[in-house]
């Protein structure tokens, strides 16, 4: 029996989540399986990988040839770099202590990379919405004062409009005034 470590999709339309599963390699995908050895989801950023690396590391040395998708996902999780140092610890090169230890620093750094991974990309999009935020007070900025130099300009276009108007009245008025300045001065001849 050829035996596979490949990935079963679960989860809704367009947001798939896998589980991780050991199954016959004629099983269909999401069908009969012999041991889920954990989950991985794509969706989050970075992807959430769940695997037991102990227990895919145990299949793996029993053979379980891993799809492509599913080496990488083993990979990231730690099965692979504990099969490599179980089969040092087979072939007499380590001690078990010994590659527990490898495995156990391997694990810490990977974790403490991860967080400061998440930790700057929490910042990075932080930053974003705080630029942003501050491009669109500054926009708001600049369309109250263009506002208020538009008013401004108008009043000062009414006003500019009122003294020609009252010009234009003084104007008409003056020369209404000399007719009848005429006028009496005619009547008095």
């Amino acid at each position: 029996m050829a035996v596979k470590i490949r990935l079963a999709r679960r989860g809704r339309k367009r947001r798939p989540i896998y589980n991780v599963v050991v199954a016959d390699a004629r099983a269909p995908r999401d069908g009969r399986f012999i041991e889920k050895l954990g989950t991985f989801n794509p969706n989050t950023d970075p992807a959430t990988i769940d695997i037991d690396p102990a227990a895919a590391a145990k299949w793996l040395l029993d053979g379980a040839q891993p799809t492509d998708t599913a080496r990488m996902v083993l990979s990231k999780a730690g099965a692979m770099y504990k099969k490599h140092l179980q089969v040092g610890v087979n072939k007499g090169a380590k001690t078990q202590e010994e590659a527990d230890q490898l495995f156990d620093a391997w694990m810490s750094e990977r974790s403490s990379a991860y967080a400061a991974d998440l930790e700057a990309k929490k910042a990075a999009a932080e930053a974003a919405v705080k630029a942003e935020l501050e491009a669109g007070i500054a926009a708001r900025k600049a369309a109250e004062e263009a506002e208020k130099k538009a008013e401004a300009e108008a009043l000062a276009a009414a006003a500019a409009a009122e003294a020609a108007k009252k010009a234009e009245e003084a104007a008409e008025e003056a020369p209404a005034e000399d007719a009848s300045e005429e006028s009496t001065e005619e009547a008095a001849e």
